[in-house]
C-alpha cells in the first residue's frame, strides 16, 4: 500500500505497521489514545504522556539526538517524525532501514489531517474519526462563548528573550484562546529586549513550562520591570502539542482568562 506523510512523500507500507517507534511527544501522546500503546516499541525521553510509557518502551534519544543501532535492533514497521522536530540528517539516516512519515503542523486543519492519516495507516480510522469529532466539539462550544480577546506576550525562552510569533502552531492556539499576540506581525520565535515597546502593549504576559522551564523565580524577576502587568505562568503543552492534546486544550484555555 502506499500512502502519503504531511511532506507528500509517498511510503511503501506492505501491511498494517504492528511495531511503531515515535520521535515526536505529541504524536506518541495520539498514538496511545488512538488505541496504538501496544505496537509502540520506541519512544524518546521527552515522551512524558503517559508518564509509564518511558518505562514499558525502549528509550531511543532525544528528538535531535537518537541511538541509531537501538532504533535498528527494534526493527520497526514504521518510524515517525516531524519536519520541525526532527533534523534532516536524523530522517535520512532512519530512511535506510524503515518507512519513515513526517508530519509538518501549522494549524489545526493540519492536525485534523494527521490524526486522520495515522487512522488509514494504523487501521483505526473509526477511532480517529471520534477523536476529531470530540476536539471540534471542545472548540466549538468554547467559541461559542465569545470570550473577549486579550493582548499577549508569549515568552518561550530566557537568556535570550524569544517570544512565540506567527507562523507558529503556538501563535495558532493564542487566538484559540481568544487571546490576540502582540508579536504577531513577527515571524516564527523573535529574540527581543525587555524595552521592546509592544510588550507595552500587552495586558498579560505568559511565560511557558516549555521549552524553557520557567518558574515563580522569573515572574519574580519580570514583575520588577512590568509593575502593573499581570504575568502568569501557562501550561506548553496545551498551546504546542497538537494531536490528541488538543481534547484538554481548551478546557485549560478556560481557566487562563482573567
Amino acid at each position: 500500500m502506499i500512502f502519503k506523510d504531511q511532506l507528500n512523500r509517498e511510503i511503501q507500507i506492505n501491511k498494517t505497521p504492528k511495531r511503531i517507534i515515535s520521535l515526536v511527544p505529541s504524536q506518541t501522546e495520539l498514538l496511545v489514545d488512538l488505541g496504538l500503546e501496544a505496537s509502540l516499541v520506541g519512544v524518546t525521553k521527552f515522551c512524558v504522556h503517559p508518564k509509564h510509557l518511558r518505562i514499558s518502551k525502549a528509550v531511543v534519544g532525544g528528538t535531535k539526538q537518537i541511538n541509531i543501532e537501538k532504533i535498528k535492533a527494534l526493527k520497526p514497521d514504521i518510524i515517525l517524525c516531524n519536519k520541525e522536530e526532527n533534523t534532516k540528517d536524523i530522517i535520512e539516516e532512519l530512511e535506510a532501514f524503515a518507512p519513515i512519515h513526517i508530519s509538518d503542523i501549522y494549524n489545526l486543519k493540519d492536525c485534523f489531517e494527521l490524526i486522520s492519516m495515522y487512522g488509514n495507516i494504523f487501521n483505526v480510522k473509526t477511532r480517529a474519526s471520534d477523536i476529531i469529532k470530540s476536539i471540534q466539539q471542545e472548540r466549538e462550544a468554547y467559541q461559542s462563548k465569545n470570550i473577549k480577546k486579550i493582548k499577549v506576550a508569549y515568552f518561550i525562552w530566557k537568556n535570550p528573550w524569544m517570544v512565540a510569533a506567527s507562523d507558529t502552531f503556538i501563535n495558532i492556539m493564542i487566538n484559540e484562546a481568544c487571546f490576540s499576540n502582540v508579536f504577531a506581525d513577527e515571524t516564527r520565535y523573535p529574540e527581543i529586549d525587555l524595552n521592546n515597546s509592544k510588550l507595552k502593549e500587552a495586558d498579560l504576559i505568559f511565560l511557558s513550562s516549555e521549552p524553557f522551564p520557567f518558574k515563580e523565580n522569573h515572574i519574580a524577576e519580570l514583575q520588577t520591570q512590568f509593575l502593573n502587568k499581570k504575568i502568569k505562568i501557562v501550561d506548553g503543552e496545551m498551546f504546542s502539542w497538537y494531536g490528541s492534546r488538543l481534547l484538554k486544550s481548551y478546557e485549560y484555555f478556560n481557566i487562563l482568562h482573567p
